[in-house]
């Protein structure tokens, strides 16, 4: 479009620009709102999207554990509740300042919790009163089994196991079928109320624990140990002689049976959420050792190398602890339960 010159006089001269279109200009400034409206919902999505994720994420981890991890749920964010116990049986003394923690091993039988328990016992700051509620009159109902507990972390328990005054971290270990599952609300809010931090302890190899099982049973009456029943055994010659046994497994149940044991651990574990709690695996412990030291910093403990002398009774290819190995080697094989054949722990 020309440019139109206007002469004023001879010194003055005006350049008039020439005019745009009204049309143009609204189209520009149309264009100018849509890419800022764009720019602005883009920036706005980013960050819906960023706390949708996060908080997705917040409820993957605390609400639903991975059942496949080592360690299905470690709060590694918070720290063991401190306590100061005032026993009613004696004087803390000098450690009166010192601070316990409290915790309980929740396990199946013949899980590898007594092992587990020697290994915890061999710290010097840990005191772990064994399996407590084995006793019918200690868990009839809620009000004994709290009764129960307060003597246990109030540290009026006594045991082999009780490092009593300068214990640093006290519990004991309880079985699902000793009334923990069936008293479950109860517990789980009494160990939230006073910060009882639970250890899950179970076992992979399920048919593993299986083979144990019926040999503990068939030794309550048989007592192979001279006369003695003994589920946990110090010597290679004790081991070798309570292995003898050889039981047989019902192959037509095997698989519901285990299926069973599986939904049972399940449960726990979804009843128990809400605690501070921590999943270890038998074979990890003796695959790893570094997993005790999970256990130690779970428990907020001063990290120190943990023994026992208890010695594995059924160690090797599970095909020398089984008759009716062949039956069991062809319910189990194609199944999901498959690997348990070949692991040797």
């Amino acid at each position: 479009m020309a440019e139109f010159i206007y002469l004023l006089n001879k010194d003055t001269v005006i350049i008039k620009p020439p005019k745009k279109s009204p049309l143009f200009l609204r189209t520009i400034v149309l264009l100018f709102a849509m890419v800022c409206g764009v720019y602005i919902c883009i920036i706005c999505l980013k960050q819906i999207t960023s706390v949708t994720k996060i908080k997705f994420h917040n409820i993957q981890v605390i609400e639903r554990p991975s059942a496949d991890s080592s360690i299905v749920s470690r709060l590694e964010a918070q720290v063991p509740t401190l306590h100061y116990p005032k026993p009613e049986t004696f004087s803390r003394g000098e450690c009166t300042q010192n601070p316990v923690r409290f915790f309980a091993i929740l396990s199946m039988q013949r899980s590898g919790s007594g092992w587990f328990e020697t290994l915890l016992n061999s710290h010097i700051n840990v005191s772990s009163n064994g399996e407590i509620f084995s006793a019918m009159e200690r868990r009839k109902n809620v009000s004994t089994i709290v009764q129960t507990l307060e003597k246990v972390y109030n540290l009026d328990w006594f045991t082999s196991a009780s490092k009593n005054e300068c214990s640093a971290a006290v519990g004991f270990k309880w079985m699902l079928n000793q009334g923990l599952l069936e008293h479950h609300r109860e517990i789980v809010e009494y160990f939230n109320h006073r910060g009882v931090s639970a250890i899950f302890l179970f076992r992979r190899n399920l048919l593993r624990r299986m083979v144990s099982v019926l040999a503990n049973s068939h030794d309550r009456y048989a007592k192979l140990l001279n006369g003695t029943h003994k589920s946990h055994v110090h010597s290679q010659e004790e081991a070798k002689a309570l292995s003898s046994y050889k039981p047989i497994i019902n192959s037509t149940s095997l698989i519901s049976d285990l299926k069973e044991v599986e939904m049972t651990a399940l449960k726990a574990l979804g009843y128990f959420n809400s605690t501070r709690h921590m999943v270890v695996y038998y074979e990890d412990l003796v695959t790893n050792h570094t997993k005790l030291r999970d256990v130690q910093e779970f428990l907020g403990l001063p990290h120190m190398e943990l023994t026992s002398r208890q010695v594995k009774i059924h160690k090797g290819s599970l095909s020398d602890f089984v008759k009716n190995w062949d039956d069991v080697n062809k319910t189990l094989n194609g199944t999901e339960y498959e690997s348990f054949l070949r692991a040797d722990y």
